[in-house]
C-alpha cells in the first residue's frame, strides 16, 4: 500500500471514530429526552387528575354556598340537585337491567 493510501486511510479511521462518537453521543441524548418526555407526560396526567378533583369540590361549593345563602343561586341550586337525583335514577335503572 502506498503512503498516500495509508494516510488516507488512517484520516478515514479518524472521521468513523469521529462519528461513532457523535452517534453514541445523541443517542444516549435522545434517551435521555425520552426519559424526560415520559416524566413530563406524568406529570401532565397527575395535574390533569388534580384539575379534575379540583373541579369536582369547586362545583361542591358553588351548590353548598347556593344552599346555605338562599337567594338567586338558590334556583340553580336545586336545578343541579334535580339533575343529579334524575343521574342517579338513569344510573339505578341501568343497574337494574
Amino acid at each position: 500500500m502506498s503512503g498516500q493510501g495509508y494516510e488516507e486511510l488512517i484520516v478515514l479511521n479518524r472521521k468513523l471514530d469521529e462519528l461513532i462518537s457523535r452517534f453514541n453521543n445523541l443517542k444516549s441524548e435522545a434517551e435521555d429526552l425520552r426519559k424526560g418526555n415520559e416524566a413530563l407526560k406524568s406529570v401532565l396526567k397527575e395535574k390533569d387528575e388534580q384539575i379534575r378533583v379540583l373541579g369536582v369540590k369547586y362545583e361542591r361549593v358553588k351548590l353548598t354556598g347556593a344552599l346555605l345563602s338562599g337567594g338567586e343561586n338558590a334556583g340553580e341550586a336545586k336545578r343541579k340537585i334535580t339533575e343529579l337525583v334524575r343521574e342517579i335514577d338513569r344510573c339505578v335503572a341501568l343497574l337494574n337491567r
